[in-house]
C-alpha cells in the first residue's frame, strides 16, 4: 500500500493505480496455506496461470474446465505446492450443473475464500451473420454461467461473512469491438453485473473484483467457428493476467485493467464518435487483409 497526498492508502503496482476504492471496503482476502479458491477455465491461458500462481502460494485450488486431460495436467502442477488441489471437468454451458458443481466443491474442499469466474468463449462474427443460437451460447458461457456459480455460493459466503468473487470480463466489456457483438454483449453484461453486485454487497464482508484484460496470448484467438480477429498487435503472456488477478484479490480496488488500458476507455467515453470511426477503420482493414473465399 502506498500513501497518497490525501492521506489515504491506495495500491500502486505494475499495472498502474487502481480506480477509486469504496470507503470501508471489505477486508482483503488472505491467500496462502489454509485458503481455498475456485478457478473456472483453468485448463489453459489466464485460468491455468492463475491456478498455478495461487497454488504456488499455498492456496488449495479447485480447477474447473471442459477438457479433463488438460485440466488434470494443470492440477498436477498445483498439487506440487498445494496438495489438496483437485480438478473437475465440466461444461459450463449447463448453468444448472455449474451451480450444483460449485456447491459440491464448497462441501468437498471446504469454504471458498475466492471464486475466479474466468471461463469464456469467443464469438467473432459480424451481426449480419450471427445466429440467435450463437448469441445465446456466448451469453450462457460468458455471463449466465458465472452468475449461476456466484448465486450458488453467495449465501454461503454471506453466512460466513467473507469471500471474494473475481469476474474476468474483457476490454470488450467496456468497448464495443467490431465483429464481436455477441462477445462484447456478454462481457458488458458481466461488467454491469459486477458493478451492481459490488454495491449490493457493501458492508457484508463479501467483495467483488472486476478484471478487464486486454489482448493475451491464449487459445481464444484460434477457436474454430470464429472469423479471424481484426487485431494483429502484441499479445501479453497469460502469466501477466494471473498476476493482475492475484493483485486484485489482495487490493481494495474494484476495477482492474490488465495491462493498464483504462485510457482507451476514457477516450471512448469522451469521444464516442471518434472511437466508432476507429473501429470502422479496423473492420475495413481486416476485410482488406482477408483473402477472397475461393469457394
Amino acid at each position: 500500500m502506498t500513501p497518497t497526498n490525501d492521506g489515504s492508502n491506495k495500491r500502486v503496482g505494475p499495472h498502474g493505480p487502481p480506480a477509486a476504492t469504496m470507503i470501508d471496503s471489505p477486508p482483503k482476502t488472505t491467500l496462502g496455506a489454509g485458503s481455498v479458491a475456485l478457478v473456472t477455465g483453468a485448463s489453459s491461458g489466464i485460468g491455468a496461470a492463475t491456478a498455478r500462481l495461487l497454488a504456488a502460494g499455498g492456496t488449495t485450488v479447485a480447477l474447473v474446465a471442459r477438457r479433463a486431460d488438460r485440466l488434470e495436467e494443470v492440477a498436477e502442477d498445483c498439487r506440487l505446492t498445494a496438495p489438496r488441489s483437485r480438478a473437475w471437468a465440466a461444461d459450463l454451458e449447463d448453468t444448472t450443473g455449474a451451480a450444483e458443481l460449485a456447491a459440491r466443491i464448497w462441501d468437498e474442499l471446504g469454504p471458498l475464500d475466492v471464486v475466479v469466474n474466468n471461463a469464456a468463449i469467443p464469438m467473432r462474427r459480424p451481426v449480419q451473420r450471427l445466429t440467435m443460437a450463437e448469441v445465446e451460447r456466448t451469453m450462457t458461457v460468458n455471463f449466465y454461467s458465472p452468475v449461476a456459480i456466484t448465486l450458488a455460493l453467495l449465501p454461503k459466503m454471506l453466512e460466513r461473512g467473507s469471500g471474494t468473487v473475481v469476474n474476468v470480463s474483457s476490454m470488450g466489456g467496456r468497448l464495443g469491438i467490431t465483429g464481436e457483438a455477441a462477445y462484447s454483449a456478454s462481457k458488458f453484461a458481466l461488467a454491469g453485473w459486477s458493478e451492481s453486485m459490488a454495491v449490493d454487497l457493501f458492508g457484508t464482508g463479501v467483495s467483488v473484483r472486476l478484471i478487464l484484460p486486454g489482448a493475451f496470448d491464449t487459445e481464444i484467438w484460434d477457436r474454430p467457428d470464429n472469423d479471424a480477429a481484426p487485431y494483429s498487435g502484441p499479445l501479453a503472456p497469460p502469466e501477466e493476467g494471473a498476476v493482475g488477478i492475484i493483485e486484485s484479490i489482495m487490493s481494495d480496488a474494484f476495477e482492474h485493467y490488465v495491462p493498464d488500458m483504462k485510457a482507451v476507455v476514457e477516450m471512448k467515453t469522451k469521444d464516442i464518435d471518434g472511437f466508432m470511426t476507429g473501429m470502422r477503420a479496423m473492420a475495413d482493414a481486416g476485410r482488406d487483409a482477408t483473402p477472397d473465399d475461393p469457394s
